[in-house]
């Protein structure tokens, strides 16, 4: 079976299987505000202000911010979803490294800086406080194999959003070209329509999709194996 068959075949799996897990909705945002702490950076690189950051409890979001030409806009655009396809990513390949306790300590890090630096409105402060709280419960109390499972299941959460956000793209791309987030702010900037960039997304997710699962059905690394040293026999 071809890489491109299993990360389709993992992804619908995952899709039909998290959602089975209670309050598995809560833990969708993990995405959003990696997508939008993506945006935040590129903007913050660019000589951009970033005013502040909308966390909702549809799983969307939003950054307002500002920046000196509409060209710096390209790079903030591109930022929000490849950044989410990228971390996905990481996540797995910390997990391929046995290195599962570092990935939630950046998961925490990151939320931690988004909710003093970023996210005003009152549900995205309300869910960064919660989400805080349980991943250092995770961290410091529970027991290593909840743990692991915790950050497996947060791990293919944000796999799925972050390939579900660029194709619900699409659909919005074809539907109302005017209301497609980022691809249409791409859109009015460059001669490239809306369906062009939320196809690119997709593309995108989609590839890093296939390294997270490749990464994933490698298994974890526990170091390398000791090998036998032979010593010559003296008599």
């Amino acid at each position: 079976m071809s890489n491109w068959l299993k990360t389709v075949f993992f992804l619908i799996g995952s899709a039909f299987l998290t959602r089975l897990i209670p309050f598995s909705s809560f833990f969708r945002n993990l995405d959003t505000m990696i997508h939008e702490f993506g945006h935040a950076v590129v903007t913050l690189a660019l000589s951009g202000q970033v005013m502040y950051i909308e966390l909702f409890a549809n799983h969307s979001g939003v950054t307002y911010s500002r920046v000196m030409n509409n060209w710096s806009q390209i790079p903030i655009s591109l930022a929000g979803y490849m950044t989410a396809s990228l971390f996905a990513v990481f996540l797995f390949k910390m997990r391929a490294k046995g290195k599962q306790r570092f990935g939630l300590q950046v998961i925490t890090l990151l939320a931690i800086i988004s909710l003093v630096l970023f996210v005003r409105n009152e549900f995205g402060i309300m869910w960064l406080v919660g989400f805080i709280a349980l991943t250092i419960v995770m961290l410091a109390l529970m027991p290593r194999w909840l743990s692991d499972f915790y950050y497996l299941l947060l791990a293919f959460l944000t796999l799925e959003e972050s390939v579900l956000g660029p194709i619900s793209l699409i659909i919005y791309s074809l539907e109302n070209p005017a209301a497609a987030g980022d691809a249409t702010n791409l859109s009015r900037i460059t001669a490239i329509p809306a369906i062009g960039w939320s196809v690119l997304f997709t593309l995108f997710a989609l590839w890093c999709a296939k390294s997270a699962i490749q990464a994933f059905l490698g298994g974890r690394r526990s170091g390398p194996r000791p090998t036998r040293q032979q010593y010559p026999n003296y008599e």
